[in-house]
């Protein structure tokens, strides 16, 4: 069965980038739409950004839209999240979730099957 593993969170200065990493491991990602979640101490998970099975749509929530970019490579079974310009409100754990979606991708979407385990980003002032 798909497992997913995120990679690549850390400690950043405001205005610094990093680029996370989801790994589906058993099942190819070539049918399932993928979602990166964050969710910071104390406040409730949001959905960030999400990325149809193939690429061809991507969504984008408004207060990363221009700073944050989604994209898939599905022959190496990985999603990518690269972030630029961090501020200290996206310090959060971010986690990605896998959907069978066969052409779109649905932003906050109750019906993921699989979550990884989640990868910490911390953006200092």
């Amino acid at each position: 069965q798909l497992q997913l593993v995120e990679s690549g969170g850390g400690l950043v200065q405001s205005g610094g980038s990093l680029r996370l990493s989801c790994v589906g491991h058993g099942v190819t990602l070539d049918y399932y739409a993928i979602t990166w979640f964050r969710q910071a101490p104390g406040k409730e998970r949001e959905g960030v950004s999400c990325i149809s099975s193939k690429g061809g749509t991507r969504n984008y929530v408004d207060s990363v839209k221009g700073r944050f970019t989604i994209s898939r490579d599905n022959a190496k079974n990985m999603v990518t999240l690269q972030m630029n310009s961090l501020k200290p409100e996206d310090t959060a754990t971010y986690y990605c979730a896998a959907e069978v979606r066969s052409f779109d991708c649905v932003m906050n979407s109750k019906s993921f099957e699989v979550w990884g385990q989640g990868t910490l980003v911390t953006v200092s002032s």
